[in-house]
């Protein structure tokens, strides 16, 4: 079933991934609705990569609110506001370095703020027809832990998450799971492996081993220097959750 995308919220979208999602959805000719963006513009969010977009559908297909997901009576009235059909979820902390020296961020917008977000859209969801309505909660892989080299992770592999990050994230997806079983809301979630691209924040692996080398700098190695890293080109991660929006089967997790 190809569902309508109406009115699309997307939280986390002035960040690496979700802005790049936002531009990804306005250059699809075949998408014709509205993006609400949903960010509390931390120090990751820069509205200034959706500069173009802003300026040519600010007011008619584009929408800006500045939001803390983790505020429930906030977040709820952009869903009232806007009459959300679909949900695209990338408000996340996701370093796992400021992780480990402060964590209680990540408790609180991993999970706390995936909570509250699933609150605002049970209430939505509820005045809604079924099929008309889509929760998408975007993850990491990381959620699985560490693997041997010659293996793979799969969509119903043991979460092994190794760092608070991670722990953070698994707790968001299994509550955004919890969802589905317990109340039958229609949701999806994504697990991708490390993005990159255009607009990543500098202190990611693969802009920041770039600037070192332009600056001359020495080039972090983490551990034994011995770990393999998955890539991911943005945008191939923007189309694959096109994709789901689109074709998803409620209640499935789709590793990216």
């Amino acid at each position: 079933m190809k569902r309508k995308l109406k009115n699309i919220l997307v939280t986390g979208g002035a960040g690496f991934i979700g802005s790049n999602f936002i531009r990804y959805l306005f250059a699809k000719n075949s998408f014709k609705g509205k993006v609400i963006n949903a960010d509390k513009l931390t120090y990751a969010g820069n509205l200034e990569n959706l500069k173009e977009t802003d300026a040519q559908f600010r007011g008619k297909r584009y929408f800006f609110e500045k939001v803390d997901i983790s505020d429930f009576d906030t977040i709820n009235k952009v869903f009232q506001k806007y009459d959300i059909d679909t949900v695209v979820n990338f408000a996340a902390e996701s370093h796992v370095d400021r992780s480990i020296f402060g964590p209680k961020d990540f408790i609180q917008s991993n999970i706390m703020g995936t909570f509250s977000l699933l609150e605002a859209a049970r209430v939505c969801w509820g005045k809604m027809k079924q099929e008309a309505f889509l929760f998408h909660h975007v993850s990491t892989d990381e959620v699985y832990g560490s693997i041997e080299v010659g293996r793979y992770f799969f969509e119903d592999s043991t979460y092994q998450p190794n760092s608070p990050y991670s722990a953070s994230k698994a707790s968001s997806d299994h509550l955004v799971r919890a969802y589905f079983k317990t109340y039958g809301m229609p949701v999806t979630v994504s697990n991708c492996s490390n993005n990159y691209g255009p607009y990543q924040f500098p202190e990611k692996l693969i802009p920041l081993m770039i600037l070192n080398i332009l600056e001359e700098k020495e080039l972090p190695v983490y551990g034994d220097g011995k770990n393999i890293r998955d890539w991911l080109y943005v945008e191939d991660h923007c189309s694959a959750i096109w994709e789901i929006l689109n074709k998803g089967r409620c209640g499935e997790t789709y590793n990216i």
